[in-house]
């Protein structure tokens, strides 16, 4: 039976657990999308400043990787296989071993751990201990790893950590690159503690950290920072592991977001983008020393999604045999950039920060960001808030975004930060 019904929030507010988010700030029913627009039942076309939170890197439907995945599914290619062995995840695996790991002389085993990025970071941290033999994990303020209770316990937002329901232990958080403005050494109270047999600090088994905090407010370690954290790691058996579920995959230029400050995580998560066509992936990658697993010791029924690695390879062939992707993404950035500095120099109370194709304007005022995002829906623009206080309006484009549409896109989000300072001064020249 096919149910005809003019669908509209009703369906949803019916339906659908009061747990829904996204579709509250963008209230639209989207029914198509194309590259960097998605068109909902009405017609009505809206630019993608998001871009699946960072899963849909080369765009909606891209024609390179919908071509692969067709011709894979009309030939009955294998769509579910657990871990068994399947052409199309041998190719995967040979094709980023020779286009991602080798080109930067990565050594890298693949684990794949479950389909999403709170599964990556679940196996990181299991592994972590297992190879150690130790309990407690470092995270840091404002970090965001995922939703399940491993990942919870290394995340900073009060508010998805009180969704756990018991306690979130065996983790000790610590401020992240400057969270305190540069006013405090960076690793000389971490060693500190380390060396102080008094300091009641237990040793942990690795530390986890994202160069970019995307959720937390687009805040960048520096590179300097980074590589302080590898060394003190390396120097005290400490492992690193590096989250790089969002900010992979080119969002910050180079295909993992480390490779800027010259550090080799000792493991890495990876999610959202690996799969190319916005498909469930995700990757555990460890030093081939650390895969001390045993079989089926950590797995998930749908590790093995075969889809998802046939529009993987597809994406590395197209946008990672040469450099060009990673050199448009720093261009874009800097323009987003600028047009960003453009309106701090416009507005009291506004700041930037970001790097490649992901951007943050921060507002003193937290409710203009919301109030930003909200203009610039109802004009056709899709872009969020993060921060713990959702002060910042953070851009994740397609990094395949055309210049005319990232141009276009900016001018919308100018006009619509113009509108909302114009409406929060409006009731003080009133009273003047």
């Amino acid at each position: 039976m096919t149910i005809e019904t003019a669908l509209d929030d009703r369906t949803f507010t019916k339906h659908e657990s009061e747990v829904r988010s996204y579709c509250r700030d963008w209230p639209a029913v989207f029914d198509t999308a194309q590259g960097s627009w998605l068109t909902d039942v009405d017609g009505n076309r809206y630019l993608d400043f998001f871009a699946g939170a960072g899963a849909l890197n080369y765009g909606h439907n891209n024609p390179v990787l919908k071509d692969a995945l067709v011709d894979y599914i009309v030939r009955d290619g294998i769509t579910h296989g657990l871990d068994m062995s399947t052409r199309a995840k041998g190719e995967f695996l040979e094709t980023f071993a020779a286009k991602i790991l080798e080109p930067r002389g990565l050594d890298y085993k693949v684990q794949f751990p479950g389909p999403t990025g709170t599964n990556a970071v679940e196996a990181a941290l299991k592994l972590a201990r297992k190879v150690t033999g130790r309990e407690a994990v470092i995270n840091f303020t404002n970090a965001f790893h995922g939703m399940t209770l491993g990942s919870l316990a290394v995340t900073g937002n009060a508010m998805k950590r009180n969704g756990a329901g018991v306690p979130l232990v065996h983790t000790t958080p610590m401020p992240f690159d400057n969270y305190f403005d540069g006013s405090v050494e960076d690793f000389a109270w971490f060693e500190r503690v380390l060396e102080d047999s008094g300091s009641g600090f237990n040793r942990p088994a690795g530390v986890i950290v994202e160069t970019v905090q995307g959720e937390g407010g687009v805040n960048v370690a520096r590179p300097e920072w980074l590589r302080g954290l590898a060394d003190l790691c390396k120097r005290k058996d400490i492992l690193l592991i590096v989250d790089d579920v969002q900010m992979g995959c080119g969002r910050t230029g180079e295909f993992f977001s480390f490779e800027e400050a010259g550090i080799v995580p000792d493991i890495v998560t990876l999610s959202k983008s690996i799969g190319g066509y916005g498909l469930p992936l995700a990757l555990t990658l460890l030093r081939p020393e650390l895969d001390v697993w045993e079989p089926g010791e950590h797995n998930g029924t749908f590790r093995g999604n075969n889809p998802a690695f046939v529009t993987a390879t597809a994406a590395i062939n197209k946008y990672w045999s040469d450099d060009a992707l990673s050199v448009q993404v720093k261009a874009k950035g800097m323009e987003i950039a600028q047009s960003f500095e453009d309106l701090c120099q416009r507005h009291d109370g506004l700041s930037h920060r970001g790097r490649g194709m992901v951007q943050g304007l921060a507002f003193d005022k937290p409710e203009l960001a919301g109030r930003t995002c909200e203009i610039a829906f109802s004009k056709g623009l899709l872009a969020e808030t993060s921060g713990p206080d959702s002060e910042v309006v953070k851009l994740l484009p397609p990094l395949t975004m055309s210049s005319e549409d990232l141009a276009h896109g900016l001018q919308i989000l100018s006009e619509s930060v113009d509108e909302a300072f114009a409406a929060d001064t409006a009731p003080e020249e009133a009273e003047a």
